[in-house]
């Protein structure tokens, strides 16, 4: 079991000994979506795998927050954004979007010279540590600034 992983079942532990449903529910359903990627994979996760399958449950409830927020459920947002704040907290840190911005560079000036090609070159060096939206965001401002 990966470190991540360990971390996740011990905090659903102590939410379910301090009698915090909400946390608990949160916590146990990401537990069975990695229970559910593992089974997947036929492997044992690597922390990778689990910040992937916590950015998907992020990515969710993001959307489902903002169907709530068009719908004028703001008691329904709230909910969806405090799970967010929850999964967060599992998430490793961020990187720095200056990191992201050299990478991309670099990989322009190794000769990628459309979105595609410097996404399959900088995606995979921050797979799990930086957002997808982030790097294309960077990408096509490279790309454009020429």
């Amino acid at each position: 079991m990966s470190d991540a992983e360990a971390s996740l079942r011990a905090a659903m532990v102590a939410a379910r000994k301090a009698q915090d449903r909400e946390r608990t529910l949160v916590l146990s359903t990401a537990i069975a979506a990695l229970d559910n990627r593992r089974l997947e994979l036929g492997r044992p996760l690597a922390d990778g795998d689990v910040t992937e399958v916590l950015r998907k449950a992020i990515k969710q409830r993001e959307d489902a927050a903002a169907q709530f927020r068009q719908g004028g459920r703001a008691d329904l947002v709230g909910r969806e954004e405090g799970q967010i704040r929850v999964l967060a907290e599992f998430l490793p840190p961020a990187v720095d979007p200056e990191e992201v911005r050299a990478a991309v560079r670099a990989a322009i000036a190794g000769g990628a010279t459309d979105l595609g090609k410097v996404m399959g070159r900088v995606l995979p060096a921050f797979k799990g540590r930086a957002d997808g939206r982030l790097v294309n965001q960077i990408a096509r401002e490279e790309l454009e600034a020429g």
